[in-house]
């Protein structure tokens, strides 16, 4: 397989650099007989939590961190998220293994982990250069990212020491009165209210609420392909948001950055994800293959596709906050603002059924 299709990291931005010197003498301390010398790259894909490789000699690890800057609150909880993963590992082998955590924050700022680099595949907004998929091997594909979801929500909780993070009852109404107190308090003066997206949420809450555990942002740019194969999906990445939850607001969630061949031009703008390839399924027809073989049913999935796309106009706005208030300086930021607004709208057509 042509390494050129493997996922790099690139130059580590400015405003992101860690002292390596600390990093390396950290990594020391947990994995033995290291060494070599240090060399550090960033990962560009995500915009919420920094992603670093590290490369000590010969043996590379992932260093995960939260960006600079004013954090929602719960946000960004990088012990909370080397524990999910540790505690998932044995019974949902997609984790990586996970290394070490760091809860000083005099290192570099903020509180950090490592983990093990999984090589291979990310299907970002595109396929890799090299990479040639005909139509049913797509839907494979398609098919076995999807299969990984359904197996993570059957998961028994029980059997990883994580309950503690369920909250009972009640899991869609927080997450409609949270996700709404979190807009109304990043919202600046060039986006929408959104006053009437959050009021229809509230007033639809479904009735069949299930939990199990959820990942809370299944995409493909978070699954690690396999270069041998790569339909085979090897890793599954980025649980900062994990929880136990209802997992057709998870399928939700995933709906959400689903653009697919026949959406409109701004819709195909904003695409981070190869779903529009020939092959893929369409967002009912994901919607239909997993019901089938998860056994979650609803008679109406409008309520979780308009909360995705709520969440993620929510998600997109407090980066933008961050970027309004020149606590970052990465321009790929600047016109979020208008994808807060494209969200609303669309939010507003599927609830009027348009």
């Amino acid at each position: 397989m042509d390494e050129k299709i493997i996922d790099r990291a690139g130059k580590v931005r400015d405003e992101d650099a860690l002292d390596e010197g600390l990093v390396l003498d950290f990594l020391k301390t947990h994995v033995p007989d290291l060494q070599g010398e240090i060399a550090m790259r960033q990962f560009r894909g995500g915009a919420s939590n920094l992603t670093f490789e590290v490369q000590v000699g010969e043996q590379p690890f992932i260093l995960r961190c939260p960006p600079k800057g004013t954090k929602a609150k719960g946000a960004h909880d990088m012990g909370r998220e080397f524990r999910i993963m540790q505690a998932l590992k044995p019974v949902f082998p997609y984790v990586p293994q996970m290394i070490a955590f760091c809860d000083d924050t005099s290192l570099i700022g903020s509180e950090f982990y490592v983990m093990e680099k999984l090589t291979g595949i990310i299907p970002r907004a595109n396929m890799p250069r090299g990479l040639q998929l005909s139509p049913e091997t797509t839907r494979q594909l398609c098919q076995n990212v999807l299969d990984r979801l359904i197996e993570l929500h059957q998961v028994d909780i029980a059997s990883t020491g994580l309950k503690q993070l369920g909250k009972g009852s009640g899991y869609c109404r927080r997450q409609i009165e949270g996700w709404s107190g979190r807009y109304t308090k990043a919202r600046t003066w060039n986006v929408p209210s959104c006053r009437y997206v959050m009021d229809w949420l509230k007033d639809n809450l479904p009735a069949d609420e299930r939990l199990c555990m959820i990942h809370n942002d299944f995409r493909f740019d978070n699954v690690v392909l396999d270069t041998a194969d790569p339909v085979r999906v090897k890793g599954v990445l980025d649980w900062e948001m994990a929880t136990i939850g209802d997992p057709l607001m998870d399928l939700g969630n995933s709906m959400a950055y689903w653009v697919q061949a026949d959406d409109d031009f701004f819709f195909k703008q904003v695409r981070r994800q190869p779903t529009h390839l020939p092959g893929m399924l369409t967002r009912r027809q994901v919607v239909d293959y997993y019901t089938e073989k998860s056994g979650f049913t609803t008679e109406n999935f409008r309520f979780y596709e308009v909360y995705g796309l709520f969440r993620l106009a929510v998600i997109v706005q407090q980066i933008y906050y961050r970027y309004h208030h020149k606590q970052t300086r990465n321009k790929s930021f600047k016109n979020f603002w208008l994808l807060v607004n494209y969200l609303n709208w669309r939010c507003r057509r599927i609830i009027k059924g348009r």
